[in-house]
């Protein structure tokens, strides 16, 4: 005899969803399949039947790189200050290098 069903709801992402229902989809299972093999494994165990942790590395290798890009601001702006760049309009900063491009190109035809 089968045994009582009842239903939940849940609310996630909705990328979320459709990538999680691609890969269940490859595996050959539905996402009620999926969440139910999740629940008996963990009444079975007894806890949540994978680790859950904090990736360290990846916090740590973000806050570098946040790091190395304010290190990388701050000179780009002393550099400006000690150019005399620093209070050029990106007008003035577009005509530059427009003004740049278009040498390089009449350097290219005259070769």
């Amino acid at each position: 005899m089968p045994s009582e069903t009842t239903n939940i709801n849940i609310r996630m992402d909705k990328a979320l969803k459709v990538q999680a229902e691609s890969v269940l989809s490859e595996l050959g299972m539905n996402m009620t399949t999926a969440f139910n093999i999740f629940l008996r494994q963990t009444v079975r165990q007894g806890k949540i039947p994978f680790e859950i942790s904090l990736n360290r590395s990846s916090v740590d290798d973000e806050m570098k790189a946040r790091q190395e890009l304010r290190e990388a601001f701050r000179a780009i702006q002393e550099d400006s200050v000690r150019n005399g760049t620093d209070d050029m309009t990106l007008e003035e900063i577009n005509a530059i290098i427009a003004e740049s491009r278009q040498e390089r190109r009449k350097k290219r035809v005259a070769v």
